[in-house]
């Protein structure tokens, strides 16, 4: 059968069982790698910007807050984005977005200011949003269906990776170099303390913002094959005889992936402040830090042995088993002191990693035409990481440790939909 041109303008070979996407996957896992880096660095950065801005619990989770609330606003426009130049390109603009976020960072970090940090913040968010809608559907639909799941958390154990070595590449440039990260308590900083303590940010972020766009020239040139005709969008007629609200698995996938979203960050943002509780581990925030790599290590642990799971063994199944784990160590996390709270809430980061590529690939299961803009909206619903100011909120009314049961309470939801609201149309109840 003679090559079908896809809407984004590359080639695909439909019906074509020995087309390789081993060498894009390869490629678009360093994409996976970039931005879990990325995101994590803000784990170390937020206590950072605690001490230098001299911020409460909730003005610290107001910063990841912007972060996410890029995703609900960027999602939509990046969609359309796609849709007119094609994914390859936008791959490339969402990397130079990240880039000059980054290089923005820097410029915030030289005046100190915190409102230009809040806007940078926001357009590196905005950056990996484009990403992330592009890249999330690719991985999903380029092999069988049937291993969808697997295949979209082998690609995200590259991300955990990232997520994995940020804490000590953050610990090390920006904790490890701030009088308030090598601190043994929250101390107040004379204004020259805080300039400096800003201006160790610079470095970190100019290393990154070479590494995206070297990493888009490569993307920029390399022959991604296309996605093919299955996913393409409908005529306009036919696209309205269709509605994506008729898909159970859909329709809950996009409340399980925002309130997911909550847990997953909530616990990242507030790890460094928990663990150096005097009655936890009483850590400075640089050894806290360091810690914060076992659990993004757990994270990609745990998404190379559900990949592997998954081969075999339902991924609705495998989802409510992680979420059962996940919501017995948050209790322990709460309800404890000591050594044991400290590793049941690194122990999370296991129970977790398969959560968001598990939902995600239930959640455009058996979509067809429709799976481009069910894949928006999974994508959108990211922005319920924006609602970590609640559990901010709660730290400062009630206590950090007593925050995480709002953690407990989101795995309770992911249960749910790992058992029932994951089931497609066509499925039993």
């Amino acid at each position: 059968m003679p090559p079908v041109a896809s809407p984004q303008g590359n080639t695909a070979i439909e019906g074509d069982s020995n087309v390789r996407y081993g060498p894009a996957l390869t490629l678009l896992a360093s994409l996976f790698f970039m931005w879990g880096f990325i995101t994590v660095i803000n784990n170390t950065l937020l206590p950072h910007l605690r001490s230098v801005f001299d911020l409460n619990y909730t003005q610290t989770t107001l910063i990841e807050s912007v972060w996410f609330i890029a995703y609900f606003v960027a999602s939509i426009p990046s969609a359309k984005l796609i849709e007119k130049i094609g994914y390859q390109k936008s791959l490339v603009i969402g990397l130079l977005v990240m880039a000059a976020g980054a290089l923005g960072m820097m410029l915030a970090a030289s005046i100190p200011s915190y409102g230009v940090t809040l806007a940078m913040l926001f357009v590196i968010a905005s950056g990996i949003t484009l990403l992330q809608v592009a890249a999330n559907p690719y991985v999903a639909v380029v092999g069988k269906p049937e291993t969808a799941s697997s295949r979209l958390n082998l690609v995200q154990a590259m991300n955990s990776a990232g997520t994995m070595l940020a804490p000590m590449f953050g610990a090390y440039l920006i904790l490890g170099r701030s009088k308030g990260g090598t601190a043994t308590s929250d101390v107040v900083l004379t204004q020259a303390e805080r300039l400096a303590d800003a201006q160790s940010v610079i470095l970190p972020y100019g290393l990154v913002a070479v590494v995206l766009i070297v990493l888009a020239a490569i993307i920029g040139r390399f022959p991604l094959p296309a996605m093919g005709s299955a996913t393409q969008r409908l005529a306009p007629e036919e696209r309205a005889k269709l509605s994506l609200w008729k898909h159970r698995n859909l329709v809950f996938g996009i409340p399980a992936i925002f309130i997911y979203l909550i847990a997953e960050i909530g616990v990242a943002n507030l790890f460094v402040n928990f663990v150096s509780q005097p009655e936890i581990a009483n850590l400075t925030h640089e050894k806290a830090g360091q810690y914060l790599t076992f659990l993004w290590g757990g994270m990609m642990v745990g998404r190379f042995l559900g990949s592997a799971i998954m081969q075999k063994v339902d991924a609705g199944l495998v989802l409510a088993a992680f979420s059962v784990g996940a919501f017995v160590v948050m209790l322990v996390t709460v309800f404890t002191t000591g050594p044991a709270a400290m590793w049941a809430l690194i122990l999370v980061g296991l129970f977790h990693s398969i959560m968001f590529p598990t939902i995600f690939t239930l959640g455009i299961k058996g979509l067809g035409p429709l799976t481009e803009e069910g894949s928006g909206l999974l994508i959108m619903a990211i922005a319920g990481g924006a609602l970590v100011v609640v559990q901010g909120w709660l730290a400062d009314a009630y206590g950090l440790q007593t925050s995480f049961l709002l953690t407990a309470a989101c795995e309770l939801y992911v249960l749910f939909y790992a058992l029932w609201g994951s089931k497609t149309t066509a499925d039993p109840a």
